[in-house]
């Protein structure tokens, strides 16, 4: 029914990938289509956690990056996007340079890198995830 679909993000601008799956569950329940990767409704979302005194509920449920769909129980549905409040004074966002550890290629991703972890670059990304 669902093919995977690659989809830019809003705030970093890097592409991602909305899987077969994960549109038949945002289809399920009426969720508009996601318009920010796993890490930046993360890093929202843990912003939002942080801003509002943190609710216990919605800690660590979800989190978007399950094959079940990133908005799972944590909210983000229509008042996710309001960029009245949370965007407003960001600048553009830091990219950082690093190898890929699949092929070795170049590739800016927006977070620093830490030692001991894998980073990949889109296209690898995108193929271990089983995009």
């Amino acid at each position: 029914m669902y093919s995977d679909k690659n989809l830019t993000c809003a705030d970093c601008g890097q592409e991602f990938v909305f899987t077969a799956s994960e549109q038949d569950f945002y289809a399920q329940r009426g969720f508009t289509e996601p318009r920010r990767c796993a890490s930046c409704r993360a890093s929202r979302k843990a912003a939002r956690a942080s801003s509002d005194g943190g609710s216990y509920g919605s800690y660590g449920a979800g989190g978007g990056y399950s094959a079940g769909g990133g908005y799972s129980s944590g909210g983000g549905g229509g008042g996710g996007y309001s960029s009245s409040s949370y965007g407003r004074d960001r600048g553009p966002r830091e990219m950082f340079s690093a190898t890929c550890s699949n092929c070795g290629r170049e590739a800016q991703v927006p977070f620093r890198p830490t030692s001991g972890k894998p980073v990949y670059c889109s296209d690898c990304f995108r193929s271990i995830r089983g995009g």
